[in-house]
């Protein structure tokens, strides 16, 4: 078992930012590589009802993602926290007790959507044969929810722990795994949709085994489950948690209701919504880590009341978003007619992935802004800011502007208005993080 430190108090904050970001990155953006990955063989069906399916079936497994992303949030924050104020014992509790928070709460979900998912299809505007294809996708996808939350659990502890590399390792193993079997099962066995989903479950476990293995046996970090010490945590883990996990549900729910004011254009049109769903996230994979990757700076010299540091850390997370997002717009935008070939799209859903890559793609130089202020409000003890501004995003942010500019211009008029959403709510979010990180360096002597 190797000696396990506080990493972030000293050297380079932006080199931190960079290392944990580009780490995080390289994690995290392999499942939504998977995903991309699921669309690409399938689109090869020439089936527009099951790359439709796809969507929609992305929805419900998105929110899974992203319940299993807001109990983490709680793991990193306790984790780096005490790992700082150097009481790594605590921290080991609290990685323990919030990875077993986390499976309790997919196992509920899991439950919730083996027996709901024909009314949540409906809602969110699947009919007919995509409706029927969605359901065989998640019926055999979902008994593989439990093991993706429990990965996750184990690679936000690693990461609060500062052990960038083996949390990477978690998701590395589910993508390489899938990657293996999606070909193997879509077209060589000929299960199609239910081979891609057959290959991600899979994939799951394998993620989960890993996870336990680098945060229990490496370091650990891993103690039986004790209903005693459960109740002891579950205040401080779920106080996080709870307001983290419904800031993470707002994206599926902003995605879900891009679904269903699509879904009257047509199978075409939800197609390019789907390629654009699956691209975002690998495009701008680094700017999704950056939240489980400035977090972790931010707990630690947070706990050890370097507020300078912290200051630094949210300065340097904002200035790579930026930088980052720009330059991932420009190869949107060179490569985009490679982008539509690949995914054998034409016609509408051709245009508008176009209209996505050349107009709409750089409005995430101001959305990185929702993700950085969030490891601030997440690790600072305002996490309730972060549920705040996701929502806000999710709800006023795309519903009127989504209503109005599909008046004005139909689909495209609708990407422009949840994008001119997104900018207003990225550099509010921006300001207020500012606003708080301002407050605890002036409040609060510094202990450099």
């Amino acid at each position: 078992m190797s000696v396990t430190q506080a990493r972030f108090l000293q050297g380079s904050i932006f080199r931190h930012v960079v290392v944990m970001t580009l780490t995080g990155a390289l994690g995290l953006m392999t499942l939504f590589v998977v995903d991309l990955a699921d669309l690409y063989f399938l689109s090869s069906l020439n089936d527009t009802h099951i790359t439709a399916a796809i969507g929609f079936g992305g929805t419900i497994d998105f929110a899974n993602l992203s319940l299993a992303i807001g109990a983490g949030i709680a793991a990193v924050a306790l984790v780096s926290r005490n790992m700082g104020a150097r009481q790594p014992d605590r921290a080991k509790q609290f990685a323990s007790n919030a990875l077993y928070m986390s499976l309790g709460i997919s196992a509920l979900y899991t439950v919730l959507v083996a027996i709901l998912i024909s009314p949540i299809l409906s809602l969110l505007g699947a009919t007919g044969e995509t409706a029927h294809q969605a359901k065989i996708f998640i019926w055999t996808l979902s008994p593989g929810f439990i093991c993706l939350a429990g990965a996750l659990s184990c690679s936000f502890s690693l990461r609060g722990i500062g052990d960038a590399k083996r949390a990477m390792y978690v998701t590395l193993a589910s993508a390489i795994t899938t990657l293996i079997l999606d070909p193997l099962f879509i077209f060589k066995f000929g299960w199609g949709i239910q081979g891609a989903a057959a290959a991600n479950a899979i994939s799951y476990a394998l993620c989960f085994a890993v996870g336990l293995y680098g945060l229990g046996k490496v370091h650990g970090f891993l103690m039986p489950f004790s209903w005693q010490n459960f109740k002891r945590d579950w205040s401080a883990v779920w106080s996080i948690a709870l307001p983290s996990i419904v800031s993470q549900l707002a994206t599926p729910f902003a995605a879900g209701y891009m679904n269903y004011v699509f879904a009257p254009y047509g199978d075409e049109i939800i197609t390019a919504s789907t390629v654009v769903n699956r691209v975002v996230p690998v495009a701008f994979g680094v700017i999704f880590s950056l939240s489980g990757a400035v977090g972790p700076i931010i707990g630690q010299n947070f706990g050890a009341k370097d507020y300078p540091r912290v200051k630094r850390a949210l300065r340097d997370g904002l200035a790579f978003a930026m930088i980052y997002s720009v330059a991932t717009s420009l190869i949107l935008y060179l490569l985009r007619g490679q982008l539509i070939a690949a995914f054998h799209i034409a016609g509408r859903a051709a245009e508008l992935v176009n209209f996505f890559a050349t107009y709409i793609a750089v409005s995430w130089a101001f959305l990185g802004g929702l993700f950085v202020a969030a490891a601030a409000f997440n690790n600072l003890g305002k996490p309730t800011y972060s549920t705040w501004t996701n929502w806000g995003r999710a709800t006023l942010g795309t519903i009127p502007f989504a209503i109005i500019g599909g008046a004005y211009a139909g689909a495209e008029g609708i990407l422009v208005g949840t994008a001119l959403g997104g900018i207003i709510f990225g550099l509010g979010s921006m300001i207020l993080a500012y606003r708080l990180v301002n407050q605890i360096s002036v409040s609060v002597p510094s202990a450099a």
